[in-house]
C-alpha cells in the first residue's frame, strides 16, 4: 500500500483505461473520460473527503492534474453522478456474467 497520492493516481487511471470504456455515452460532452472520473474518484477515498474537497485538492495539485490529463478540474456534481453510474451495484455491461451457464465439470 502506498502514501503516495501521485502513485495511486497513476495505478488507479491505468486500470480504469483497462476495464472502462473512454465514454459512457458516445453524445456524452467528452470533457472528462471514464478512467479520469474514476480515477478521482480513488482519490476522493484516498483523502477522505467529500466530492468539493476532492475537487480542491485538484485545483491545488498540478501534479494530479497532469497524471490524470485533466485539462480542467471537473465540477463537483460531475463526480457525484459519475460516481452513481461507475459505483452502481451490478457493475458494467462489459463485465457482465455470461448469459447461459457454465458446464458442470466432469467428474
Amino acid at each position: 500500500m502506498t502514501k503516495s497520492p501521485l502513485a495511486v493516481a497513476h495505478q488507479a487511471i491505468e486500470t480504469a483505461a483497462a476495464s472502462l470504456p473512454l465514454y459512457s455515452s458516445p453524445k456524452s460532452r467528452h470533457d472528462y473520460t471514464q478512467p479520469q472520473l474514476f480515477a478521482v474518484l480513488v482519490l476522493k477515498q484516498f483523502f477522505r473527503t467529500d466530492y468539493r474537497g476532492v475537487v480542491a485538492i485538484l485545483a491545488d495539485s498540478t501534479d494530479l492534474r497532469r497524471v490524470l490529463g485533466l485539462a480542467k478540474v471537473p465540477h463537483y456534481s460531475t463526480l457525484a453522478y459519475a460516481a452513481a453510474r461507475l459505483l452502481k451495484k451490478g457493475g458494467s455491461r462489459r463485465c457482465k456474467a455470461p448469459s447461459r451457464p457454465m458446464p458442470a465439470a466432469a467428474a
